[in-house]
Parts: structure tokens; C-alpha cells; sequence
């Protein structure tokens, strides 16, 4: 990927997943695959139920990207989570509503698929004293052992 595509991408993750501050780098968590997208996918759903989680829906972004006049293959975004706990988490943290259930975009570019999500540990940044610390750290740790294994498929 050129430093063009890699920053069309993150402009479009990032207006995506609905941050609404300044995000870095470090907030985005990024996993590569070689496999073709139809397997990565069928992956990524496993590997999200097997964390246990339940993979809530699926939608679909390269249609409305071609619309907009990008070129695009496959790009879709997951959405993920336990549905007792982001009951629980919303109405603890409302503020949080927006950013639940988790997300992962997937897209296929260059032979590759790959896999991008914000950190998290950044929702702890944004309310730091909120005790959900625990909860925030579950969440990443599960995420890199998702993209960890995803990785390790070639």
C-alpha cells in the first residue's frame, strides 16, 4: 500500500468507527492476512464467536466507497460484542453508546486482506475513571488474539 492509500484508509476508518476526536496511530489496532477475503472473513466471524462474542451484523462499505467514486474491492466492517454487556456498559458510560458494539473493518487490497479496529484502551483514555479499565483491557486482549491468529493462517 502507497502512503496515499494508507491515508485515504484511515480517513475513511476513522469517519467510520465515528471518532470524534484526533485519533493516532497508536489508537489503531492492525492485523495482515494473505489469505483471499472470503476466508479471512469467514475467520474473523469464527475466531469473534469463539472469544465469545456474538458477531451482531455485517455491513457492507466498498458499495457506497465505488458510489464516491473510490476504486475498492472487498470492504466490509463487523460489528461485535455481548449484548448483556454493552447493555450494561451503555448505561453506565451513555457516552460510549456510539463507539458499541466493537467493530472491525476488513478489506482486500494488493493480494492481501487486512484487518483494522480502534484500540479499546483508547475508550479508558477518553474516560479514565469511568472502572470500566477491566473491561477495556478484556476487549483489547481479545482483539490481538483475534488478529493474532489471523496472522498466523499462512
Amino acid at each position: 500500500m502507497n502512503k496515499k492509500t494508507i491515508t485515504k484508509f484511515l480517513y475513511i476508518v476513522i469517519a467510520f468507527v465515528g471518532i470524534q476526536s484526533a485519533v493516532i496511530a497508536d489508537e489503531l489496532l492492525m492485523a495482515r492476512s494473505t489469505e483471499d477475503f472470503p476466508e479471512t472473513m469467514l475467520m474473523l466471524q469464527n475466531l469473534i464467536k469463539q472469544q465469545g462474542y456474538t458477531p451482531s451484523r455485517v455491513q457492507r462499505v466498498d458499495i457506497g466507497l465505488t458510489k464516491s467514486g473510490y476504486k475498492t474491492d472487498k470492504y466490509r466492517v463487523v460489528f461485535f460484542g455481548k449484548a448483556d454487556e454493552i447493555k450494561t456498559i451503555s448505561e453506565k458510560l451513555p457516552e460510549l453508546i456510539p463507539y458499541l458494539p466493537l467493530k472491525i473493518s476488513i478489506f482486500a487490497e494488493a493480494g492481501q486482506t487486512i484487518l483494522v479496529t480502534i484500540d479499546p484502551m483508547s475508550f479508558d483514555q477518553m474516560y479514565p475513571n469511568s472502572s470500566l479499565t477491566p473491561v477495556f483491557k478484556r476487549w483489547t486482549k481479545d482483539i490481538h488474539a483475534i488478529f493474532d491468529r489471523i496472522q498466523n493462517l499462512d
